[in-house]
């Protein structure tokens, strides 16, 4: 199939490109609210059992997103009688949300460059925008549309302070697999690449990339290393789920200001 690249820009601007490609590929139906969507899973690659997460949306979104307001306020109590118990806590509790549920209703969302849609397989998103959408959803007070609208420094800046970013430059992807697996343990990263974002989810030292693909035209995970958008003269990274400044805010509903 032919490959169109409509747009590369660096890290500062936001940006998603397209393309297309033939892949090895089953097809999944799943129904999400009041309607069926078919994804595809990649058979070879990727296992939900082996990596312990889950592909299949569960339940009502918009119910989602309520029970996660309701149980914020658990922690916010427990934030005043253990604040160490209470954040270590809230960050496996987030992690297990955005991977295990708020992200299997956004498998298959199309993309496109101007997608900004709220409602999961309703509409298109952008790379920026399923970030910046998906973490509003999970609870975290920003403005998705300014989050989104920015570049991957200045998304990452908005997550971490420039100290505690991981910056890696014309690196191959060995050596950036050896650097975050020092750095970093098991959990939910973002990324900001050349011309794109997304999320790296790392388990047992395998880096997978999750992202809205201007490759594939949809959201979906697979294999960083095998990944066609996961090429990048830069890469530039901020903690979430391992962030425990971060899930303080979130426990305490404090806005993020966006950089």
């Amino acid at each position: 199939m032919t490959r169109v690249l409509l747009l590369m820009i660096c890290v500062f601007c936001v940006a998603c490109a397209k393309e297309h490609r033939n892949t090895a590929t089953i097809a999944t139906t799943i129904e999400t609210s009041d309607k069926t969507t078919e994804i595809s899973i990649d058979s070879a690659t990727l296992d939900s059992l082996r990596l312990g997460i889950n592909f299949t949306p569960k339940g009502n979104y918009n119910n989602l997103k309520q029970q996660i307001a309701t149980d914020r306020q658990y922690f916010a109590r427990q934030l005043t009688q253990n604040k160490q118990k209470a954040i270590d806590t809230a960050s496996q509790y987030l992690h297990d949300k955005l991977i295990n549920e708020i992200v299997p209703h956004w498998y298959g969302t199309p993309w496109d460059f101007n997608g900004h849609t709220n409602i999961p397989n309703d509409g298109e998103i952008a790379c920026g925008y399923f970030v910046s959408t998906t973490l509003k959803h999970l609870g975290f007070q920003l403005n998705r549309y300014r989050m989104a609208q920015e570049g991957g420094m200045n998304e990452a800046l908005s997550l971490q302070p420039r100290t505690e970013l991981k910056i890696y430059r014309n690196v191959s992807f060995d050596q950036l697999k050896t650097k975050l697996n020092n750095a970093y343990k098991d959990g939910i990263y973002f990324v900001g690449l050349s011309n794109h974002v997304g999320y790296v989810f790392i388990k047992n030292n395998e880096l997978y990339f999750l992202h809205s693909s201007y490759y594939d035209n949809k959201v979906m995970i697979e294999k960083a290393e095998t990944s066609p958008c996961f090429q990048s003269d830069i890469y530039v990274f901020a903690e979430i789920t391992t962030n425990r400044n971060l899930v303080q805010k979130w426990i305490q509903n404090t806005q993020i200001p966006i950089r």
